[in-house]
Parts: C-alpha cells; structure tokens; sequence
C-alpha cells in the first residue's frame, strides 16, 4: 500500500534526519511509528502527505510515486489527525466534519448523511451533537471529531500524528478503545505517531521503531515483547513492560520425576511399582532410557491371569510425547487435546526427559501467579 525506498532526508545544515528508509506499510493495517525525540517518526509520517519531501529515495502509495502527484490532491485524498485536533471554531460540528467532501464536491445528502453516520459511529448523536460548535466540546470529544474528520471523504490512508497525547488519560485510554473498534470496522491504512510505549503496544497491528533517522526494529507487538532486537529497544520497551510478559515456564521447571519400569517385568511387578508410587500408570524405558511405551493399570487388569506376560506385552507404543525444546504451550495444547493426564518430556533422540502431569501443571502455575 505504502512503500518506502531508500528514502532519506537531510536538511541544509546537513543534519540527516533519516537515513536510507525502507518501509513497506500493508493494505488495512494500523502501523505504530514510535522512537525517542528527533528519531525521525514524524518526518516519516509527513513524507506520506508530502508535508515534508524526501532528499533521496522515492515514496509510492498503491504503486504510484507520490512525487508524481499533485500534492493537493494527494492530501485531500489522505486523512489527517493532529493533536491540536484543529477544528475550525466558527463551523459546526457538521460543517468541520464535511469540510473535505466540500471541498471534493460531493452532492450534499451524501456528505450529510455521512456526517450523520460518523458521528453515530463515534458515540456522539447527531441530532445533539451536528449544530454545535466546538468549544460546546469536551477535548475527548473534540478529538473523536478530529479522527472522524479525517475520515469524512473515505481515504484509504489515515496519517494519526499523537492525537490523543495531550488528552488527560481516561480520554485518552477511551479513544484508543474507539480506534480499536472503528479500525476493525472500516480496515482503513493507518500510520500513527506516538511517544507512548503502552498506547503502541495497544492499538498497533506493527510497530516500527525509530532511532537517529533509522528503523532499528518493525514488528508485532507480540514479537518485540518476546524478541526486542537489542539493548536500545529494550531500554526502550523497557524493564517493568518486558517483565509484565506473561511468559509461561519452560519445560524443564515444570516436568517431574517420571514412574518408570523395564520392558521385562512381570505384570505383579508393575502393580507393585505403581502401588508404592501411587500412580496408574508407567512409563516403559530400556537400560539407555530411551522411551517404549506406556502402561496403564486397567491394561494390566485384562491381562493380569497370564502370568508368561511382561509388560511389554501390554503396554502401548503409540504415545504422544513432547520434545524437551518445545514450549510449555504447546505441551498444554496436546494435553488438552488428546485429553491427557500426562505428557512425557523426550529429547529429539527418544531419551526419556521427564513427565508434565495436570497436578504439575496446576502446582506451578498457581505458585506463579501467588507470587506476582
């Protein structure tokens, strides 16, 4: 949808403020620009609109070199929210919200009904709210006009530049709510500029992050929460959010001690090991440790009378099992699954790790969370 490349800007005192841009922002997704003060985050976001026109590299938008545009055009097809939201004072509400459908020439029911339509989308009535003027307006709710706005003509890209830093924070919290909903309404392209860590993680489907004029890190949420590319971004994300990650143990803190037997004990044996263990089942395994099979108590039942049988005779061979360098939650997937009271922990060569049980899995979990 929208391609950086190689884009730089330097400005006449020589200042790079970016350097070597590449940047491909995907169809109907909310990219997060983010990064310290004089990173580069806002002089990327207005290279879109041309507010700001690059030195070097060329920017497209569906395929098209926006230098080749006329930039009037190009802005009135691009929406734009800005923090100091700027609605014009002596126009209504109304008349803020269809100021670019004006301005595009659209037959007048049309914008008024989309006037109408937007502000339901964002809680405020029209019938109350269409006629007054913005100083009759909270800053939430000026805010909330400001996002519609931009969304007035029904651009593709929506360029949000931190329009809802200066809100005091329950506002704040309730319009990223707002945006969240509608974006999952109306999969408009957005690039959005903050200097909040939390409201990125939040609202963004990617977040780019910026230092010195360069991308140092573009991903998931999810994936720079797990894996910060360097010390700069995890300054940067910071300590308490890093250690806020839910991350589940591993494997190894989790699995116990297994109840095991040989193939070639006898099927007395075998209720006797499980007896004294007080489980009702055993793990089979050869002098190496290397994992046979399972056998269960009612297995043993069935067969107990023939006394020629071990328990190899009996036991089952066809056992889910997990390798030790898997995640717990993949452990916890199979066991939900497969309806399992175990899961047996094995290395990639079968060699018996260990067992991860449902009274384990609670133990560990509920001493976790007790110590949070």
């Amino acid at each position: 949808m929208i391609r950086f490349e190689n884009v730089a800007k330097v400005y006449d005192d020589g200042f790079r403020a970016l350097d070597n841009i590449n940047l491909h922002i995907k169809k109907g997704e909310l990219l997060v620009l983010i990064g310290p003060s004089g990173c580069g985050k806002t002089t990327t976001m207005k290279m879109i609109n041309r507010l700001i026109d690059p030195s070097e590299g060329a920017i497209y938008i569906d395929n098209q070199e926006i230098n080749t545009m006329n930039p009037v055009e190009l802005r009135r097809n691009i929406g734009y929210v800005i923090q100091q939201i700027g609605l014009l004072p002596h126009m209504t509400i109304g008349e803020n919200v269809a100021l670019v459908p004006k301005l595009k020439k659209w037959d007048t029911t049309k914008y008024l009904n989309k006037v109408d339509e937007l502000l339901t989308m964002v809680g405020l009535d029209p019938a109350i709210y269409r006629d007054r003027y913005p100083k009759e307006l909270s800053g939430g709710q000026q805010q909330r006009v400001g996002v519609i706005r931009a969304l007035a003509a029904d651009p593709n890209v929506i360029l949000m530049d931190e329009p809802f830093s200066a809100l005091d924070p329950i506002s704040r919290e309730q319009l990223q709510d707002e945006l969240i909903r509608l974006q999952e309404e109306i999969k408009k392209t957005i690039v959005f500029v903050t200097h909040d860590m939390d409201e990125a993680l939040k609202i963004a489907d990617r977040i780019c992050i910026m230092r010195e004029g360069k991308i140092v890190q573009i991903d998931t949420p999810e994936n720079i929460l797990r894996h910060p590319a360097n010390e700069f971004v995890k300054s940067f994300i910071g300590e308490e959010r890093l250690n806020e990650v839910d991350l589940l143990p591993s494997l190894e803190e989790i699995m116990v001690k297994p109840v095991t037997s040989g193939p070639n004990r006898g099927l007395a044996e075998a209720v006797k090991t499980m007896r004294t263990h007080r489980v009702d089942s055993l793990l089979i395994v050869d002098k190496e440790n290397h994992l046979l099979g399972s056998v269960g108590v009612w297995q043993i039942q069935q067969h107990f009378k023939d006394e020629t049988l071990t328990v190899k005779n009996v036991m089952k061979t066809d056992l889910i099992t997990v390798q030790s360098d898997q995640s717990l939650t993949i452990a916890i997937e199979l066991i939900h699954q497969h309806n399992l009271s175990y899961l047996p922990v094995v290395t990639s060569s079968n060699l018996l790790e260990g067992v991860i049980t449902r009274a384990s899995l609670v133990e560990i979990m509920a001493k976790k969370y007790s110590n949070d």
